[in-house]
């Protein structure tokens, strides 16, 4: 999928720098990066997973609106607004933070509500002289630079500036006014050029862009997860099971990564091998994530607050960060490299998703991402003894035979979302990892 989005047959290289609650990270001194970043517009991004979808025989309909679903033992039926009945095995809701299947299923979704914040952006133009010719970042005569794709935050708010080549660029302010924000009027490119000058206490010369383009104020912010991720057939993914603020990106991912969780597992279901309890692993694995990330978006949002105590905070927020292991740690945290799912301890690397490794094989180098794009179980052994012990699980376990560079173990058994069943130990510890992730020997 990587050669899609990016247009490149390369591997993704890790990024020199990203940003965490407003504070540029420096991601230079770390002996291991673990932080990619692939910038691709959201309507590229849906339009490669559809046609992949496509490609592997799903059949996409758009435009229906669920109504009404109802359970029996055996099957989901839904209802749709045209009248159409449709019925399925499992109904899985990914259909945003307002979810109607979750609704329908009666998964209630606590959490908070915070009205404080009033975000504003629009696609704008600015005129050449307030571009900085060396960094791309705006000019701003009594403030002075604000860098480019970054939060810059002051003690009255938060302002972003992205200019995307090839597209509008994308002014974006965040303010805790105390009087409340009504969202009844229409946002106009005026109030935000007040609100930059609130952030900044400096004036910017925007102007609107050319042909149609983005004007909108939110107001508050919701960090709710669901009560439960299944009821019975249904269950939730993405933002149907958990929202949280937008900052430091980390929604997309960890959407992404609930749907390849959950799919492997209803697809295991569903085929009839998969072991007791398999789709019930699908929340005690995503849901401590999402709480992590929750974690996250909430300290961030703490930092970038206004008012004199905050830039305190920062400040101290701001010498920890010259250590490699707090930057370290805080990389770790914001790509999900962090993330172990429940293993057998003395596993040091089962339940940590797998490393990039290159496979020298009998048809030459090939790399992980390579050998994992049929998305079914894989065995990589380096040494060929353990491909016997694997065999009557050859309906759905591949076994690729060949030396492993970019892992000091000798075998890895990986699961169809790139996680790590188990790493090389006896037999009798592969077996059982086989059974208790892809059920019984056939």
């Amino acid at each position: 999928m990587t050669p899609r989005l990016s247009g490149e047959s390369t591997p993704p290289r890790p990024q020199p720098a990203f940003a965490f609650g407003a504070f540029p990270l420096d991601l230079t001194m770390l002996v291991q990066n673990p932080h990619y970043v692939l910038g691709v517009p959201q309507a590229q991004l849906e339009a490669a997973l559809a046609a992949r979808a496509v490609e592997l025989g799903v059949d996409l309909r758009r435009g229906h609106e669920v109504i009404d679903l109802h359970q029996r033992r055996d099957a989901v039926e839904v209802r749709l607004a045209d009248g159409t009945r449709l019925s399925c095995r499992f109904l899985v809701g990914a259909d945003g933070g307002r979810s109607v299947v979750r609704r329908l299923a009666g998964i209630d979704f606590p959490g908070v509500t915070n009205d404080r914040s009033v975000s504003r952006t629009a696609t704008v133009t600015v005129p050449a002289c307030s571009l900085d010719p060396d960094t791309g970042g705006l000019r701003v005569p009594g403030h002075g630079v604000v860098p480019p794709f970054q939060h810059t935050r002051t003690a009255r708010g938060l302002i972003a500036w992205a200019p995307f080549p090839g597209r509008p660029a994308i002014l974006s302010t965040t303010e805790w006014p105390d009087a409340p924000t009504s969202d009844e009027t229409p946002m106009t490119l005026a109030e935000l050029r007040a609100s930059v000058a609130q952030v900044l206490g400096a004036d910017l010369p925007i102007d609107a862009s050319e042909g149609p383009g983005l004007l909108r104020r939110l107001t508050g912010r919701n960090t709710r997860i669901a009560a439960r991720y299944r009821a019975g057939r249904v269950l939730l993914l993405g933002d149907a099971a958990h929202v949280h603020p937008a900052i430091g990106g980390p929604g997309l991912n960890l959407g992404l990564q609930d749907a390849v969780n959950l799919g492997w597992k209803l697809a295991a279901t569903v085929r009839g091998w998969a072991p007791q309890g398999l789709l019930d692993t699908y929340e005690t694995e995503r849901r401590p994530v999402a709480e992590r990330v929750v974690m996250s978006t909430q300290a961030q949002s703490a930092l970038i607050g206004p008012g004199d105590e905050i830039t305190g905070l920062r400040e101290l927020f701001a010498e920890l960060l010259r250590k490699p292991e707090v930057t370290g740690h805080i990389a770790a945290l914001m790509s999900g490299a962090d993330v172990r799912y429940p293993a057998d301890p003395a596993d040091p690397l089962a339940g940590r998703c797998a490393p990039d490794v290159v496979v020298h094989g009998e048809y030459g180098p090939t790399r992980l991402a390579e050998l994992t794009r049929a998305a079914r179980p894989l065995l990589l052994d380096s040494t060929g003894g353990y491909a016997g012990v694997a065999a009557p699980w050859r309906d759905r376990v591949d076994v690729v035979t060949g030396a492993l560079e970019g892992t000091t173990a000798t075998a890895l058994l990986i699961r169809p979302d790139c996680f790590v069943a188990w790493s090389a130990g006896d037999a009798g510890t592969l077996r059982a990892a086989l059974t208790d992730h892809f059920g019984a020997a056939q």
